[in-house]
């Protein structure tokens, strides 16, 4: 038994850096993505690529976490959960309130654009990390805080690029209050369905790192790229998004730095190895 765990466990590792690699290496090109976007005459067609490039690189880094097994299919059962939450609202309104999808966004299945689940899952790991990184005895009801975040900036975003529209305008952009209400409740699913899947992955710094890559594209995107300009947008999902973001790196920096003389004293007094220098 203990050579099959140690078999499991050399394999991890092994591609545990090529995987990060593709993390990266997705992470720039959502990220190059963004930027040609924002310069196109027709940003719609850019959504689908990015959609795919932030969900690769959300799968490689849980990858090079957990393994590649349990990254996809933490990130099959969070898209199916966003699938279903998405049909049953398209359908009936709850929980998001009364919306349709438009015929932009394709293929679908059944009402629902295939993006928008890949959507979910993909940002779904990103923010479970969040979650994670800050205090991961909370990491579901904070990662499903972080994932509701990212809507104050996509939908007046999808808005605008005619993606989907409301049955009746809401204060916020045009978006019904009770839609942010129905993401925090899916979220919270989402969230728990990864955390039942993934558990505790280490390796955090590659799902934060795409969390704080889309809260600062999409900051500067309504603050400066986008036609006409959206400084409350901007602040909403910068301030929100960007809380999350500056809170997990806080934690990763805090849990990375070593500890200082005195404590390596005291473990040393206890019979445990110093920190390694």
């Amino acid at each position: 038994m203990r050579a099959v765990h140690h078999t499991r466990g050399t394999a991890r590792r092994d591609t545990a850096g090529p995987a990060a690699t593709a993390g990266v290496a997705a992470l720039a090109a959502m990220v190059a993505l963004q930027v040609a976007s924002g310069v196109s005459a027709d940003p719609a067609r850019f959504v689908t690529p990015i959609v795919i490039a932030l969900a690769a690189s959300a799968v490689a880094f849980a990858a090079a976490a957990r393994g590649p097994a349990r990254a996809l299919a933490a990130f099959a059962s969070a898209a199916l959960t966003g699938y279903a939450a998405e049909a049953v609202g398209a359908a009936t309104g709850v929980p998001f309130g009364a919306y349709r999808y438009t015929d932009v966004l394709w293929p679908k299945l059944g009402a629902v654009p295939l993006a928008v689940c890949v959507a979910w899952g993909g940002m779904g790991l990103a923010a479970y990390g969040v979650g994670r990184a800050i205090a991961p005895r909370w990491a579901v009801p904070l990662g499903a805080a972080a994932l509701t975040a990212w809507d104050l900036f996509l939908d007046p975003q999808m808005l605008r690029l005619g993606l989907w529209t409301w049955a009746e305008a809401g204060p916020y952009r045009g978006v019904p209050l009770s839609n942010f209400a129905g993401w925090l409740l899916v979220s919270l699913l989402v969230m728990a369905v990864i955390r039942a899947i993934l558990g505790a992955p280490g390796r955090l710094a590659g799902p934060v790192a795409l969390y704080t890559a889309m809260a600062a594209m999409e900051t500067l995107a309504f603050a400066a790229v986008f036609q006409p300009r959206d400084p409350l947008v901007a602040a909403a999902g910068g301030l929100a998004m960007g809380g999350f973001a500056a809170a997990a790196w806080w934690r990763l920096r805090g849990a990375a730095t070593p500890p200082g003389p005195a404590a390596e004293r005291a473990r040393a007094g206890q019979g445990r190895r110093p920190w390694p220098g």
